[in-house]
């Protein structure tokens, strides 16, 4: 449950992004906030805490409104489902284990957006670069070793 001062800011977000402030986008808010990397069932489960009865179509529509208004970052790593992220406004990527699916942020080492240039774009103006590292998590490699 998102305190008064975090719903505030919910609040503010989407009004300074052109959005209507509703529940359902508040409740799609607070449930992709801080948590990591969510499909959109695990939102849902969320926002069923906070809006019984919601359709699953609802936080889909939520979601893609949210992502493009830029409030929220959609990802999707080869073999998922697309995932959903709070973090917005960096230049980070992502590393998945192939064993178990877990995603974690990892910081670009080389700085501002996008960090890769391409040797020859074909004429585009590249602006962000996205990039995927696949390997086993710690979790994982424990199990395998032990």
């Amino acid at each position: 449950m998102a305190t008064a001062i975090q719903r505030d800011e919910a609040e503010a977000h989407l009004r300074a992004a052109g959005l209507k402030v509703t529940a359902p986008r508040l409740a799609v808010l607070e449930a992709v906030t801080g948590n990591g990397h969510l499909d959109a069932d695990a939102v849902h489960a969320r926002v069923l805490e906070a809006l019984p009865g919601t359709p699953l179509q609802s936080v889909y529509n939520v979601l893609g409104a949210l992502n493009e208004a830029g409030l929220l970052r959609r990802i999707e790593p080869a073999g998922s489902a697309a995932l959903y992220e709070s973090r917005i406004g960096d230049n980070h990527h992502h590393v998945v284990c192939t064993r178990c699916h877990a995603v974690a942020d990892i910081d670009c080492v080389v700085g501002h957006a996008p960090c890769l240039v391409p040797s020859d774009a074909g004429g585009f103006a590249i602006h962000t670069a996205e990039v995927t590292f696949w390997g086993l998590c710690a979790d994982c490699r424990r199990e395998a070793v032990g």
